[in-house]
C-alpha cells in the first residue's frame, strides 16, 4: 500500500490558492498537508495574541478552508496542518464553525501540548535569560496525528509540530507503524523534508532553475510513501518546474545542521540516503536508516528583545568612504544625548570604476539601531536622518523617510525531556487522548546531536589545508571560475546560524571525481576565506558524499535569529548563491566535462530555450 500526501504551504503567506490546486490535481490525494510554522512565525502569532487571545493560529488556513473543505470532503482528502500555531483549539472550534455554515459533516480534531509558556520563567533561567518569554513551544511528534485521523479525524490542526510530522503523522496511520519502526519512520521524515517547504522541492529558490519549466506556476510536491518508509516525490501533472534528483537534494542538505537530522520520534541518518530517478518528475527516496529519538525535544523560546529602527543612505560617486565616514559622526553626534544600546553600520560598496549609469555609481549605508526602550530609537533617531539632509555629504540621499521603532524578538533554544511535554489529542467530541512519550530513546551525543560526526569543524590551519593542498595538487590544470559553474547551493537560517547545503548536480558526467575535490575543497578555513564574514565564526562542514556535497554550518551568522539580524540578508536565504559567486581555482576536466552536460542543475526533460 501506498499513500499520497501533499503538501499546498511551506510558510505563512504560501500561495493562497494551492489547496484547491491540490485537491483539483488529476492525480488523487489520500492526504493534503501544510507548514505554515517558522521561529519567525511564532514570534508573529505571538504579537496576534497579544492583541487578541481568541487569535494566535493562521489566518490564511482559514481562508483557503472557507474556500475548501467542501471540495475536499467530495474528494475524501484528509488535512493536516500546523495552522493552529499557539491555538490549535481556537482555530479547531473556528473550522467546526465553518463547516456547520456551510452544512458539512466534518469531524475536526487538534493537537495541544507544546505550549510550555507556563514554564517561561523555568526555560528563561535555563538559557541565561529574563523573564520576558512571549512564546514557548516545545516541538512534538508526529503520533498525535495519526491517532487522530485513526479516530476519524477530515481534519487535523497542530500546534508547534516538528514541520516533517505532518507527513509523518499519515504515513504512520496508513501504516501501522510502532514506535520502534525507526528506519520506516526515518524513510517517512525524510520525505516530509523534502516536501514540507512547498515548492522548494519542484524548483523554487533552485540554483539550477534555468534547466526547469518556469513558463508556469510551480506545482506543490507529493510524497508517495510506502510501507516500508521508501518513498517517491512527485508532483501534479500540467504545473511548472520539475522534481529531479538535484531539486530533492536541494531539500535534503538545506537546514539540516549535520548528517544526524534529529525528530521527537527518531533520528533520520542522512548519510544513508539513496536517491534515484524513476521518470519524469519521480524521484525514489530508498535506504534511510533511523535510529532512536533523543531523549530531549527542542524548545522555540521567542522574547521580546526591545525597539530598533533603521535608515539606508545612497552614497554615490567619489569618495565614497570618506563620505560614509562624515556621515556616520554625524548621526552619533546627534544621538549623543540620548543613545541607543546598539548603533550597526553596513556599508555596501555596490559601486564601480567609470560607472555607465548612475544605479552604477552608487553604494549603499545602513545604519541600523536597537534599544530596551522605544524612544532613543524611535523620533530621536528619525529627526537626527532627516535634519542632515542639507548639512552633510554631496547627493545625501535617503531611499525612504526614516519610521518609527518597532518592537523586535530573540528567538532561544531550549531542552526538555519529551516525557516532560504533554502531547493531547483532541477529537471531535471533545475525548482527550493522551499520546506517551517514545520509551526508547538514545542519550543525547556529539552522533545525535549534529554538530561534530563526520564533521570538518576547527580553526584556522591545520589538517584540512593539508587535504586541500593534496587535492589541489593531484587536480592538473585549474581555472578560477565561479564555484557555481560545478555546483548548486542552497541556504537557509536556523535560528542564529547560517546553514548552505552545496552539492555537485546529478548529471556531472564524472561526478564522483568532482564531489572527492568539493569535499577536500570545502574546508572551514576555505569557507571562511570565501564567506569573508565568517572569517571569526565557528565554521562546521558536514560531508554527504551520498547526496554528492556538504552542508555547512556558519554558528552566529545572524546574530540573535532572523527577527533581530541587522544583515541585509537576515535569514541566510541567499548565502549560497554568495558562494556560487566567488571564484574557486576548479579543475580543467571538472570543468570540460561540466560543459558536455546539460546546464548546471538541468536535470530535468524541460529546459527553456
Amino acid at each position: 500500500m501506498t499513500i499520497r500526501v501533499g503538501n499546498c504551504s511551506g510558510y505563512y503567506g504560501d500561495r493562497l490558492s494551492a489547496m484547491r490546486e491540490m485537491l483539483e490535481s488529476p492525480e488523487p490525494l489520500d492526504v493534503l498537508t501544510g507548514d505554515y510554522l517558522a521561529e519567525l512565525t511564532m514570534l508573529i502569532l505571538g504579537k496576534d495574541r497579544m492583541k487578541d487571545p481568541s487569535l494566535g493560529y493562521a489566518k490564511t488556513f482559514v481562508r483557503q478552508m472557507s474556500e475548501c473543505m467542501a471540495l475536499a470532503k467530495e474528494r475524501g482528502v484528509r488535512i493536516v496542518s500546523n495552522a493552529g500555531g499557539l491555538n490549535p483549539a481556537g482555530l479547531a472550534e473556528t473550522l467546526r464553525g465553518l463547516a456547520a455554515e456551510q452544512g458539512l459533516a466534518l469531524d475536526i480534531a487538534h493537537v495541544e501540548g507544546d505550549d510550555l509558556h507556563e514554564r517561561a520563567d523555568e526555560l528563561a533561567q535555563q538559557i541565561g535569560q529574563g523573564s520576558d518569554v512571549l512564546t514557548a513551544n516545545a516541538y512534538l511528534g508526529a503520533f498525535g496525528i495519526a491517532a487522530a485521523l485513526e479516530a476519524g479525524a477530515d481534519v487535523v490542526v497542530t500546534g508547534r509540530v516538528t514541520d516533517a510530522s505532518v507527513v509523518m503523522g499519515p504515513a504512520i496511520w496508513a501504516h501501522g507503524w510502532g514506535r520502534e519502526d525507526h528506519d520506516a519512520l526515518a524513510g517517512a521524515l525524510v520525505a516530509g523534508h523534502v516536501i514540507e517547504c512547498g515548492t522548494q522541492a519542484t524548483g523554487g529558490n533552485f540554483s539550477g532553475f534555468t534547466g526547469i519549466d518556469i513558463s508556469c506556476p510551480l506545482g506543490f510536491p507529493v510524497a508517495e510513501i510506502d510501507a516500508d518508509g521508501s518513498s517517491v516525490i512527485t508532483m501534479p501533472s500540467g504545473t511548472g518546474g520539475a522534481v529531479t534528483v538535484d531539486t530533492v537534494t536541494a531539500q535534503l542538505v538545506y537546514e539540516i545542521q549535520g548528517p544526524a537530522y534529529l525528530n521527537p520520534d527518531v533520528v533520520a541518518h542522512l548519510d544513508t540516503i539513496e536517491l534515484s530517478d524513476e521518470g519524469e518528475n519521480r524521484v525514489r527516496i530508498d535506504g534511510v536508516r533511523g535510529s532512536a529519538p533523543p531523549q530531549d525535544t527542542k524548545v522555540c523560546l521567542n522574547m521580546l528583545g526591545g525597539f530598533r529602527n533603521s535608515i539606508q543612505l545612497l552614497l554615490t560617486g567619489l569618495d565614497i568612504e570618506a563620505k560614509a565616514k562624515w556621515v556616520r559622526r554625524q548621526v552619533e553626534e546627534g544621538l549623543a544625548a540620548s543613545p541607543p544600546d546598539e548603533i550597526v553600520w553596513t556599508l555596501d560598496r555596490t559601486d564601480v570604476v567609470d560607472p555607465p549609469s548612475q544605479a552604477a555609481a552608487t553604494s549603499i549605508l545602513r545604519c541600523d539601531v536597537k534599544s530596551a526602550e522605544p524612544d532613543p530609537v524611535g523620533r530621536a533617531f528619525s529627526d537626527v536622518a532627516v535634519q542632515l539632509a542639507l548639512a552633510s555629504y554631496p547627493g545625501f540621499t535617503l531611499t525612504a523617510p526614516p519610521g518609527r521603532g518597532a518592537p523586535f524578538g530573540l528567538y532561544r533554544a531550549g531542552y526538555v525531556p519529551q516525557s516532560d511535554v504533554p502531547h493531547v489529542v483532541v477529537h471531535s467530541d471533545g475525548r482527550r487522548e493522551d499520546i506517551a512519550a517514545p520509551e526508547v530513546t538514545a542519550a543525547p551525543g556529539p552522533d545525535v546531536e549534529g554538530g561534530t560526526v563526520g564533521a570538518a569543524t576547527g580553526g584556522t590551519g591545520g589538517a584540512g589545508d593539508a587535504v586541500e593542498s593534496e587535492a589541489g595538487a593531484s587536480a592538473g590544470t585549474t581555472r578560477s571560475v565561479p564555484l557555481g559553474k560545478l555546483v548548486h547551493a542552497r541556504s537557509g537560517d536556523k535560528g542564529g546560524n547560517a546553514n548552505i547545503g552545496v552539492w555537485v548536480p546529478a548529471t556531472h558526467p564524472a561526478r564522483e571525481a568532482a564531489v572527492t575535490w568539493l569535499l577536500a575543497t570545502l574546508t572551514p578555513e576555505r569557507v571562511r576565506a570565501l564567506l569573508p564574514e565568517a572569517r571569526d565564526l565557528d565554521v562546521d562542514v558536514h560531508p554527504l558524499p551520498n547526496l554528492g556535497g556538504v552542508n555547512i554550518v556558519v554558528h552566529g551568522l545572524l546574530g540573535e535569529g532572523v527577527a533581530s539580524s541587522t544583515r541585509l540578508d537576515p535569514q541566510a536565504k541567499a548565502v549560497g548563491e554568495w558562494l556560487r559567486a566567488r571564484d574557486v581555482p576548479v579543475p580543467e576536466a571538472l570543468l570540460d566535462l561540466a560543459s558536455e552536460a546539460p546546464a548546471v542543475g538541468a536535470s530535468a526533460e524541460k529546459v527553456l530555450p
